[in-house]
């Protein structure tokens, strides 16, 4: 069997931007200060729907692209920030309130490829408690959710973009928040499809669904990188405690906290590769050919500014220690 390379750099998640600075120019020029070569745009720093209108929104998509140019940035993705997860969307019972988000996310979409990216991922669901009481109903919500996500696919490859993504997560509302669920969501929304493809992104903070009541490989953010780093082109990477999802920086005073062990996360990621092969996602899925850690830090609100891009710079010195300019790239 040919062998194949896989790239692993680091990047940072636009959320820390969110409320603060307002132009395009600030966003890129401090994603390069603090030494980020990957920017994974935040929607809730250019949302569809809150943002100004479509005409402002793609204006200011174009500056950003032209912004990440002269700077040196790859923009990987746009990804949603907190906005879409304060509602039910494509799970709630009421078709108007899916077709709602499904318009959320096709123009998205637009904005994406007017920024120069071609993939747009998060979250855009959540089962309502009232569902969740009954499994029958649940089974159906879950079973129509995969269904629009093989329906967005194919608007995405209409539009020319390459991937969709999907977070996991950690409670029974959003899905997958286990293991065996993201197989299956994986399965059935990449078997035989006819758009692009749909990965799954893995968030190390987002093993903590011991509140209710998972255990074992459900709790490992290694095992899930294990299972899917192979179909994982960004890693979403945060210093946390196991029972919460902190998104922490990794500085001293956080590392010394936190449980996220960045020589851990190598070392899955490229197991996870090694043992694709043997995978039952194999059979529908081609392995990605690169994993982006991607920074999800979110600061608090009275975090001053100064503290903030300091911890970020901090986080970059850190993570170089295992991943070099450049990248880290192994062979499989």
């Amino acid at each position: 069997m040919a062998q194949r390379n896989v790239l692993i750099d680091i990047g940072i998640n636009g959320a820390f931007l969110t409320r603060r600075w307002e132009e395009p120019e600030n966003w890129m020029r401090l994603t390069c200060e603090l030494g980020y070569p990957y920017h994974e745009f935040c929607a809730d720093v250019l949302d569809p729907f809150f943002s100004g209108d479509t005409a402002y929104q793609l204006e200011t998509a174009e500056r950003t692209r032209e912004a990440a140019e002269k700077y040196g940035v790859t923009i990987t993705d746009i990804y949603t920030g907190m906005a879409t997860h304060r509602f039910h969307g494509l799970s709630h019972s009421h078709p108007i309130v899916q077709a709602r988000m499904r318009e959320w996310i096709v123009r998205c979409m637009d904005i994406a490829l007017t920024m120069g990216t071609d993939r747009i991922g998060g979250h855009w669901d959540a089962i309502p408690v009232e569902v969740l009481e009954d499994p029958a109903r649940t089974e159906a919500v879950m079973a129509r959710t995969t269904s629009q996500f093989r329906d967005l696919a194919q608007v995405a490859a209409d539009k020319g973009m390459k991937a969709l993504y999907n977070e996991q997560m950690y409670i029974p509302s959003e899905t997958p928040w286990t293991i065996e669920q993201a197989c299956r969501f994986l399965e059935v929304v990449n078997r035989e499809r006819i758009g692009v493809p749909v990965y799954l992104t893995v968030d190390v903070g987002h093993q903590a669904g011991m509140h209710y009541g998972l255990e074992g490989e459900d709790l490992s953010y290694e095992e899930w990188l294990r299972h899917f780093a192979p179909v994982s082109e960004v890693i979403h990477l945060q210093q946390t405690t196991p029972e919460a999802s902190a998104h922490w920086p990794f500085t001293s005073e956080y590392n010394a906290q936190g449980h996220v062990d960045v020589g851990a996360v190598l070392a899955a990621v490229e197991e996870g590769h090694h043992r694709f092969d043997a995978s039952p996602l194999a059979e529908y899925m081609a392995p990605v050919e690169r994993n982006l850690l991607i920074v999800e830090a979110i600061p608090g609100s009275t975090m001053t500014e100064e503290r903030l891009l300091k911890d970020l710079a901090q986080t970059t010195h850190y993570l170089r220690h295992f991943v070099p300019e450049g990248g880290l790239v192994f062979s499989v």
